[in-house]
């Protein structure tokens, strides 16, 4: 039975023109397919027998209107795979070339080349541009495994490839019923963006407020009105939010944000958004490339890229990334330095089995950093309005950051469509801060008195190992194709941080006599010796299946259910007094998943999903107690649009969420433990609504961008999270003039984000601190010098805006700042 409709894509443009290619045409073998896939690149159903690459080309090229040139003595003699599942056209292409020593290469009017691999080394689309005859530029796709989604090399602002974060199923973002935004691999080069913090800062939807210098706990993302709290690598969730605080992007290759709840996948969590980071993987043919970065402040980066076969039938492929970063700040005293090395290993065990292995090792160090900004107010209380570049650290404070990564996976195909997936994740984090920051009272105007350090110390090293295994693959029900994932995930984290005496030191004058003469060295580092150790053992399992059923052509309802056992155990024992012991469990907790998708066209579709909330809550009240585990339920409905073979991605949402004990920070006030203190809201409500555009407009046009508005209320209509932007705009788009040189790429972009305030601060503890709206504005350039080598240059901030990145304290966004970037590709 025929369950896709025939697709009209972007008109047919021709080919650019290359000698001794021809347009494949022709006619497949009968029965190749059991319905005729679709001629842009929403994914259909395969059930193509092994043949000939040529006839398999030819067929693919007829079948689906995809523009495909071939050299017949190219392909001649070699066999091309079944082709079974779910793929788009441009994903079956590549399973066509799997093995084949050939490679697809994208020209500049959608259509693709088959050719023989390169013998020079592939040149990715974020450095420098390769060249055909005629000053027309073409984008090598590397076939690995044929089998993954992959951002790089494409120069997209988004994928067209499926991706399973929000369902586990393997869907394309028309087809997933939640609001998707993908930071690709070119848009992260494009911005200069190298820090995951700063890719969140230019997410839709996503506010990061930064109340403090990196690395510090009080930094946030918030999303949808509520904080985030679920982050995943390659699909396995982290330890907390490590990656959002020091995490760099070296080593990945895209980062997949699916906002809303989430709950399906990661058993517990909020319904802000997951963060998902989706690490580079092996290609097939070499490649090599270096880059050396110089900026404000002494900025000064280094990194290297190396991969490809490893044996001479490239059955086995290897990646290594490596990157050293050393940089001041435009904060008195603050210096950062990074050290990252990832490396992964991929080995054909058979034609249809995978397996994968790697590390990632990132060491993060700060200097002279603050958990905060300076006061907001003087004792008078007036607006302090402190200069951008003083600092509330102490010189002898700091913050390093060891993150340790070891992962292995193992990926099979069978014949039949299905594949199974196993994988293990082992995170060690090492963490060491040394805290004083000049945050304890308010400066005298007249005196500089008044003011004094929080000090404190934390150290630990986590341990989360984690796995997962799922299968997926369609299903015969009545007469009709369907969509099935199963599986079941499972983690424990350790940690064993000892204790200390906090924030208030017996016998330590932390007074600061006169700030206005403060350099950060007095008063110098207390002698806060060790006063007990802690224990916190944390084991999470669940199992879960989505089902893809498609009763029309146009209608696919998705319907899931994970069912959750969560358990904490905790003990607190002090060198002197009584220890204590503590346990909490949930057993069988049933998160249920619905969503539905139309197609009202061959380019639109509309959908509406459903799930529940659940999450057992770490964060404390004022008497150190844990609050009541969060719950709820979410809903979204929305309209998703794809041009161009899924090269431009539109949306728009609407979304609802109703939750109770929802944890509200209360401003400067602490549990017991030192951590920061909350209350339990109820009856809490967020609506709003997200509009996003994200891929290629035109030609050489690529655009990223989206706005967004929420509010939180509770029961009360009051507003929560007054300190979080209810609405924000995100732009950034770039465009290559070819007729310039060897190919100029401008571009720019504007992040605007609405008024946010915080009350209750101050001397008198009645103070309101306001931010007004604000926006900043960016602009890029990049150069191909060569084949081999570019330049770019970012500006950011270019107007110097003065903003403050939270309502808390004086702590202030980035002022104007330039990058340069030299990368060579071997």
């Amino acid at each position: 039975m025929n369950q896709s409709k025939k697709k009209i894509g972007r008109p047919a443009r021709p080919l650019h023109r290359l000698s001794a290619f021809a347009l494949a045409l022709g006619v497949a073998a009968g029965g190749a397919w059991a319905q005729s896939p679709a001629a842009d690149s929403q994914a259909v159903e395969w059930h193509q027998p092994a043949q000939p690459l040529g006839s398999a080309l030819t067929a693919l090229a007829v079948h689906t209107g995809l523009l495909v040139g071939v050299d017949a003595d190219a392909v001649r003699g070699k066999q091309a795979p079944a082709i079974e599942g779910r793929h788009t056209p441009r994903q079956a292409l590549l399973l066509l070339l799997e093995g084949s020593g050939l490679e697809a290469v994208r020209g500049s009017t959608g259509g693709y080349t088959v050719r023989p691999a390169a013998p020079q080394p592939r040149v990715e689309a974020a450095g420098s541009e390769q060249h055909a005859a005629g000053g027309g530029s073409l984008d090598t796709v590397t076939v690995t495994a044929g089998r993954d989604t992959v951002s790089e090399g494409t120069g997209s602002f988004t994928v067209d490839g499926p991706i399973g974060t929000a369902t586990g199923l393997p869907l394309t973002l028309r087809e997933t019923p939640q609001s998707v935004t993908v930071i690709t691999r070119q848009r992260m080069e494009d911005q200069s963006i190298r820090q995951v913090s700063d890719v969140l800062r230019n997410t839709t939807g996503l506010s990061f407020v930064q109340s403090g210098n990196a690395g510090t706990d009080a930094n946030a993302v918030y999303s949808r009105g509520f904080q985030v709290e679920n982050y995943q690598i390659d699909g396995i969730p982290q330890l907390g939010s490590w990656l959002t605080q020091t995490g760099d992007l070296a080593p990945y290759d895209r980062v997949e944000v699916v906002r809303g709840a989430t709950g399906l996948m990661n058993g517990v969590g909020t319904p802000a958004a997951t963060i998902n980071l989706v690490r580079k993987r092996p290609t097939q043919q070499f490649q090599a490339s270096a880059s050396i970065a110089a900026g404000s402040w002494n900025y000064y980066r280094g990194e290297v890229d190396i991969g490809g076969a490893l044996n001479e039938a490239g059955t086995v492929r290897g990646r290594v990334v490596a990157a050293l970063q050393d940089n001041a700040s435009w904060i008195d005293r603050y210096q950062e330095k990074k050290q990252i090395f990832y490396g992964i290993v991929e080995a054909d065990l058979t034609p249809a089995t995978r397996l994968t292995a790697g590390v990632d090792l990132q060491q993060h160090d700060n200097d002279g950093s603050a958990r905060s900004g300076l006061p907001l107010f003087f004792s008078d209380g007036s607006l302090a309005n402190f200069d951008r570049s003083q600092s509330a650290a102490a010189s002898w404070a700091h913050s390093y950051q060891d993150q340790r990564q070891y992962f292995l996976a193992l990926d099979h195909r069978f014949d039949n469509g299905w594949t199974a997936h196993a994988a293990f994740n082992r995170s060690e984090r090492g963490y060491d801060d040394v805290i004083g920051y000049a945050a304890r009272g308010y400066v005298n105007r007249s005196t500089g008195a008044g003011l004094a350090l929080w000090p404190n110390q934390w150290n630990s090293n986590p341990v989360q190992n984690a796995a997962d295994f799922h299968a997926t693959g369609p299903f015969e029900l009545f007469g009709r194709k369907h969509d099935l994932v199963v599986g079941y995930n499972i983690s424990r984290t350790v940690d064993q941080p000892p204790s200390y005496t906090n924030w208030y030191i017996p016998n330590y004058d932390a007074s600061i006599p006169n700030f206005f003469l403060w350099n950060g060295d007095l008063p110098a580092q207390p002698f806060n010796p060790q006063t007990g150790t802690n224990e916190t053992a944390t084991n999470q399992s669940g199992a879960y299946a989505t089902a893809r059923l498609r009763p029309t052509d146009a209608l696919s309802v998705i319907l899931g259910a994970r069912v959750s056992d969560w358990s904490e155990k905790t003990r607190r024992i002090p060198f002197v007094g009584k220890a204590t012991f503590g346990s909490r469990s949930e057993n069988g907790v049933v998160t249920p998943y619905a969503g539905l998708v139309y197609d009202l066209s061959d380019h639109w579709s509309v959908y509406t999903s459903y799930t529940d909330i659940f999450k057992p809550q770490t964060n404390k009240t004022l008497s150190g107690d844990n609050l009541a585990p969060l719950e709820g339920v979410a809903y979204e409905a929305g309209v998703k649009g794809s041009f161009y073979n899924d090269q431009l991605n539109l949306s728009a949402a609407v979304f609802q969420i109703d939750q109770d004990n929802l944890p509200v920070l209360i401003p400067n006030q602490f549990a017991p433990d030192g951590s920061a203190a909350y209350r339990a809201a109820q009856g809490t409500q967020s609506r709003g609504y997200e509009l996003e555009a994200a891929g290629e407009l035109m030609p050489g046009w690529q655009i990223g961008s989206g706005f967004s508005r929420s509010v939180a209320r509770d029961a009360a209509g009051v507003r929560l999270n007054t300190g979080v932007p209810n609405q924000l705009f995100k732009l950034f788009t770039t465009y290559r003039i070819a007729g310039i040189g060897n190919g100029l790429t401008v571009g720019g972009g504007v992040n605007w984000q609405s008024e946010t305030y915080t009350s209750n601060l101050g001397p008198t503890g009645k103070a309101t601190f306001t931010q007004p709206s604000y926006a900043t504005v960016d602009l890029m350039a990049r150069y191909p010098v060569s084949k081999n080598l570019s330049i770019a240059v970012a500006l950011n901030n270019v107007f110097d805006k003065k903003y403050y990145t939270s309502t808390s304290s004086s702590f202030y966004g980035a002022p104007r700042n330039v990058m340069v970037t030299l990368r060579g590709s071997f």
